[in-house]
């Protein structure tokens, strides 16, 4: 049995909205009770539309966001209890790559500096020892020793997020959370980006929480996805099972809503009813009730938990009225 590196357990995060001098603020509940593990060396994928709470999750887990209940337990250790040094020192197993290449740079920095601040900050290795480690990221995501006196600008978006692959790698980190990172690239460096995150994790032995909004790129990168609408996990299995077996409304809505790479074949494509809703507003029972096509009075009234519908040990959760 696999170990398992992270552990989410009930994690929540509110922000509050509107002024509060001219009445009640209302409450945005951004990550609403969320639960899931990632094993040891393992990928999960995080999708879901905008505005469902998936970045917002990815930072709550690396503590740059605070939450606002629940815990984030690394190996063991609870984050959240966690403050000072020791926050610090966790921080070199956690990192990030952010997913805008072009803001997560500091424009004013050499990449040499960027990825020797890392090491200086928690002061790892002699100078040649960060010198060499910071030679061996650079040729682990394919960029040539020369570049490293040029700055962020003279860089293309591909080339840039290499740049801050290498960055999260320099610490040699044992999770990462990859916000989004391909979905400003174009198609062919989104390729060369996804190879690359699969080969380190087959290679290190990383684990990732990979967030998108596009299916179609984690289904070939990811050991387990799991689906969120309006801050909630609505349906989580592995990744191979979910593609197979869709079971929750919204994930068929998802799916159906790959395209094809053939102009012969045909399609049906499920529609959904109306937008998302308003996360400040968000409807009573199960949220994705006002665009379910399968909607009955019962999830008006009642939130559905998740139940597992695996079959032969699988683990395959669906938070839908349909499986109770």
């Amino acid at each position: 049995m696999s170990e398992v590196l992270l552990e989410v357990n009930r994690l929540k995060k509110h922000f509050s909205a509107g002024n509060r001098f001219f009445g009640a603020q209302a409450v945005c509940k951004a990550v609403d009770d969320v639960s899931f593990t990632i094993e040891r060396g393992k990928t999960l994928g995080l999708v879901g539309e905008s505005g469902c709470g998936k970045s917002t999750l990815g930072r709550c887990v690396l503590r740059l966001y605070e939450p606002t209940s629940g815990e984030v337990k690394l190996e063991g250790v609870d984050i959240s209890q966690l403050s000072g040094r020791q926050l610090k020192a966790m921080r070199r197993d956690m990192q990030i790559i952010f997913q805008d290449p072009y803001a997560s740079l500091n424009p004013r920095m050499t990449i040499h500096e960027i990825l020797r601040e890392p090491l200086d900050t928690h002061k790892i290795g002699t100078e040649d020892e960060r010198e060499a480690k910071i030679a061996e990221v650079m040729a682990i995501v394919g960029l040539r020793p020369q570049v490293l006196n040029r700055y962020p600008h003279e860089f293309s978006g591909g080339q840039r997020q290499r740049i801050g692959i290498a960055r999260a790698l320099v610490l040699e980190p044992k999770f990462i959370v990859a916000d989004e990172p391909v979905s400003a690239l174009d198609v062919s460096v989104q390729a060369q980006v996804l190879n690359l995150i699969a080969e380190l994790q087959e290679k290190k032995g990383i684990s990732f929480l990979f967030i998108a909004h596009d299916l179609g790129v984690v289904q070939h990168i990811c050991d387990e996805v799991g689906v969120m609408y309006l801050g909630r996990i609505v349906e989580k299995a592995p990744a191979e099972v979910l593609y197979r077996h869709p079971k929750h409304p919204y994930t068929q809505a998802l799916l159906s809503a790959i395209p094809i790479p053939d102009p012969t074949a045909s399609k049906e494509s499920m529609k959904l009813q109306g937008d998302v809703p308003s996360p400040l507003s968000p409807p009573s029972g199960c949220t994705f009730r006002t665009r379910c096509p399968q909607a009955s009075s019962r999830c008006k009234e009642e939130r559905p938990n998740s139940h597992n519908t695996g079959e032969q040990g699988t683990e395959h959760l669906v938070a839908c009225h349909l499986y109770d």
